[in-house]
């Protein structure tokens, strides 16, 4: 009788452990995104240095 006010409390953190790792994963994936190989805003793929002289 003494279990009846703790019912799912052990699925939630379970849940909450998961939700966690999927927002660490995404934060990741974003990062290795803007600073990987394929640039991104941060990174320009292209620049433009071009002086012109008079």
């Amino acid at each position: 009788m003494a279990d009846n006010g703790n019912g799912g409390g052990g699925a939630a953190g379970v849940v909450a452990v998961l939700v966690i790792f999927i927002i660490v994963v995404l934060v990741a994936l974003y990062f290795f995104g803007v600073f990987g190989g394929r640039g991104g805003a941060s990174v320009p793929n292209k620049v433009d240095v071009n002086i012109q002289s008079k």
